[in-house]
């Protein structure tokens, strides 16, 4: 069955304008949800909308509210929303260019591909694939879908163009106040180097394929045991051990780099217990 296209349109750069569809790159199907189901009877929960004090309500005086406060909503009714919607314009309109890897990976949201709607576009989106890839660039613009207007960012790949849902900046967290309690100071070079040599002994080209996602296949054969009636028992949970270990830094490195060439680690210069480094923001306060 062939796919079916999320959205239809033109995709320019400059006066160059070419017909594309769009698809989604996500396979959903993969995904494994469950419903909320009455044990004894078997079937679906169905919910109801209900207000405290009032009980059930009807979908008609439903309105949708804005949260200014605790327990304080500015409402709005379908038509003043419907109001603010953007038109859905059926144009991408390539306004700036980025180098690809420039683009901060947490602005990544979700991808598609874009594929040529007719063999008339056919030439118009090999020039467009091409010069991307040899310029490695990305085409920034914004597409406006079902009233929402979306900062997307389109490169090549492979012999198309993929086309990633970006976040726009206010949605993004400031990193830094998760990092305030990184140390300031340099780490030890050996300790560096030793890392560095376990990273590159284990690097290797991108192959998603070669990782499992051991729990929905868990989940799947659960299901299949379900199905022929067996009974499925826990395992047996360890308790953990009390008390956080203390680690030997360079010690495990250097464990790790002998079992990782199949001998000894090769000697390194021994190194003396060294103040701890300073850390961001001075003495943690407490609440």
């Amino acid at each position: 069955m062939a796919a079916r296209a999320y959205w239809k349109g033109f995709l320019r750069l400059s006066l160059v304008s070419i017909a594309v569809e769009i698809y989604n790159a996500v396979e959903s199907k993969s995904e494994i949800s469950f419903r909320q189901i009455h044990k004894p009877s078997g079937r679906r929960i169905n919910y109801t909308k209900t207000v405290q004090g009032i009980g059930e309500v009807k979908s008609a005086d439903i309105v949708k509210g804005y949260e200014i406060d605790s327990d304080t909503y500015v409402t709005l009714d379908p038509d003043e929303i419907d109001a603010v919607k953007l038109e859905s314009k059926k144009t991408i309109d390539l306004v700036k260019f980025v180098d690809a890897e420039e683009i901060d990976p947490r602005y990544f949201e979700r991808p598609y591909f874009i594929a040529p709607a007719d063999k008339h576009s056919g030439e118009g989106y090999v020039v467009i694939r091409e010069a991307l890839k040899k310029t490695g660039k990305a085409g920034l613009a914004q597409l406006t879908i079902g009233g929402r207007e979306w900062l997307v960012a389109i490169t090549a790949l492979g012999d198309g163009l993929l086309m990633e849902m970006l976040r726009y900046a206010d949605e993004l967290k400031e990193a830094d106040q998760f990092f305030d309690e990184v140390p300031t100071g340099k780490p030890d070079k050996e300790m560096v180097d030793l890392a560095v040599e376990l990273i590159e002994r284990k690097a290797g080209k991108f192959t998603p394929e070669q990782f499992e996602d051991h729990y929905a296949t868990a989940l799947r054969e659960l299901v299949q045991k379900k199905m022929k009636g067996q009974k499925i028992k826990a395992p047996h949970e360890e308790a953990a051990p009390g008390g956080a270990k203390v680690i030997d830094l360079m010690a495990a490195l250097r464990k790790s780099i002998g079992e990782g060439s199949g001998g000894k680690a090769k000697a390194t210069r021994s190194t003396s217990r060294r103040t701890p480094a300073p850390r961001r923001g001075g003495t943690k306060k407490r609440a």
